[in-house]
């Protein structure tokens, strides 16, 4: 996590869960984030690393975005721990520079945002996990943004 995710090209972000991890992937120009993909992982068995670097070889992202799922104190628990070590392993497989990012809400946005649209959420956690993954790469996108127009300004 030491070199910086590049400006321009496809971000992959990963919104990591104990049964299933929501995808979801930029835009070349980092505007805008899409659903992609949302993975299935047997309990007690090991992040679906084939098929993700099969969607990562598919799609070739310059830079990976995990979310780290922190309490609404912003401390750190076992899932932020679990989050740490599948983008340390993400990392090592794809050699991408990669981003932990805070995923506080992503889920609840989600879910609100499809219930403000009229729909149901039942039987749709995989669409909610994957439009998870797409609300946090897209607070990535846009606070990323934010921040360079705030520099630019100042200068």
């Amino acid at each position: 996590m030491s070199q910086s995710i590049p400006t321009t090209g496809r971000i992959l972000a990963v919104d990591w869960g104990e049964l299933r991890i929501g995808l979801a992937l930029s835009d070349e120009s980092q505007v805008l984030a899409t659903p992609l993909e949302t993975l299935q992982r047997r309990q007690g068995k090991r992040f679906p690393m084939p098929r993700f670097l099969e969607l990562s070889a598919i799609h070739s992202p310059v830079g990976i975005v995990v979310g780290l799922p922190l309490s609404l104190e912003g401390d750190e628990g076992e899932s932020a721990g679990a989050a740490r070590e599948v983008a340390t392993i993400i990392e090592r497989r794809t050699g991408l520079p990669l981003e932990l990012w805070d995923e506080r809400m992503s889920t609840a946005r989600a879910l609100g945002a499809i219930r403000e649209q009229g729909g149901s959420t039942r039987g749709r956690k995989a669409d909610v996990d994957s439009l998870a993954a797409a609300v946090l790469l897209q607070h990535f996108l846009d606070a990323r943004r934010n921040k360079a127009e705030r520099t630019e300004s100042s200068e």
